[in-house]
């Protein structure tokens, strides 16, 4: 049966959209080098390890880079956020204005619903308070 679009490609990537709809957000972290990786792969792309498992992250992070995209639906962000575990993840930064989206950004991760399907997406993290 031919791939469709919206059909992960390999069995790590289906596991991690499998395990997001449960409300789950997991990567892959490598047995070998202890180093986590996004986009779910079945090899680590840091050592070449098969052996990994998968790992819930923190879900903290950082806007490395932001942009708006304008559109008659509404504007919204696309960002590239570090997780503190090490990935880099492109998503959005959701519930705040999006021109006070800015590199450098403390984020948390939440998973949303979009048109039906779960969707990771970033809030801005609270200030901690000393």
């Amino acid at each position: 049966m031919p791939q469709t679009a919206n059909e992960p490609a390999s069995s790590a990537e289906r596991h991690y959209f499998e395990q997001l709809a449960q409300g789950r957000f997991v990567i892959p972290q490598c047995q070998a080098c202890a180093r986590h990786h996004f986009y779910p792969r079945v090899v680590c792309p840091h050592c070449g390890s098969d052996a990994l498992r998968w790992a819930e992250p923190s879900g903290r992070g950082e806007v490395y880079s932001t942009t708006i995209v304008r559109s008659k639906g509404g504007d919204y962000t696309v960002c590239l956020v570090d997780l503190e575990e090490g990935p880099r993840l492109m998503s959005r930064v959701v519930d705040m204005p999006v021109e006070a989206v800015r590199i450098g950004l403390r984020v948390r991760a939440r998973i949303d619903a979009v048109d039906g399907a779960p969707l990771l997406v970033f809030v801005a993290q609270a200030e901690e308070r000393a």
